[in-house]
């Protein structure tokens, strides 16, 4: 086996960042045009009727809807995910609830740091195999399987199911991430804010629901910075 010099290894892993910056920005921006192509072009050409201003109010009821999650979600996942899987993640979708909990345990398993150029690396691979188990399983569980499947599944499980799904997933995601993380005073500033923010903040505006995930993370953020432990100077 051939061993690297750091130098090359050094090089090697610039180029490897370069390359997926460039692809990974063109390959969102073609996405990004194939998404907005189609209604574009039936706005345009597809004599529906639908008016400047119309379009104008969808666009900015949209913006209102998730103007905060676009900024709160690069955030969030970025120190995690590593700059290559966040291309792999937002062209590919339903980050919290698989890619996340995916990466997190194949940075667990290998005993990889987030942030790092091992996690990152664990991050590309996680995501490219529960990208694989997502479109198997789709193809068998619901391409061949999915009409069957519905029919013999008994309706109070589906029921519980809608119910309980989502918040044990959740739940998951956040105990692996503090196991990963494995930092106590940032862990208990997020639930401390969180709970502030949910049970103090709401009841008192609940206008601020719609941005209170927002205010969660970047006060967590803000909180977490200026309470960190300073380094020691080498002596």
């Amino acid at each position: 086996m051939t061993t690297l010099s750091p130098a090359q290894a050094t090089a090697d892993l610039a180029e490897f960042d370069r390359t997926t910056s460039r692809w990974g920005r063109l390959t969102m921006i073609a996405g990004l045009i194939i998404s907005v192509g189609g209604p574009l072009y039936l706005v345009l050409f597809g004599n529906l009727g639908i008016t400047s201003t119309q379009l104008w109010t969808a666009v900015a009821a949209v913006l209102g809807t998730f103007f905060v999650i676009w900024l709160v979600e690069p955030i969030t996942y970025f120190p995690i995910l590593g700059p290559a899987a966040m291309y792999q993640a937002f062209m590919i979708g339903n980050i919290s609830n698989k890619l996340l909990p995916s990466v997190l345990v194949a940075q667990t398993s290998i005993g990889a740091r987030p942030g790092t150029e091992r996690g990152n690396f664990a991050a590309i691979m996680a995501i490219c195999g529960a990208a694989a188990v997502h479109l198997l399983s789709l193809l068998v569980f619901v391409g061949i399987l999915g009409t069957w499947l519905i029919s013999v599944v008994p309706a109070g499980v589906t029921d519980v199911a809608r119910i309980y799904v989502l918040p044990a997933v959740m739940g998951a995601v956040i105990v692996q991430a503090i196991i990963s993380m494995k930092q106590l005073r940032p862990t208990l500033i997020a639930f401390a804010v969180v709970l502030l923010v949910q049970f103090v903040l709401l009841p008192l505006v609940p206008g601020l629901a719609m941005v209170s995930t927002a205010i969660s993370v970047i006060g967590t953020i803000i909180i977490a910075w200026f309470a960190r432990k300073e380094a020691q100077p080498a002596a």
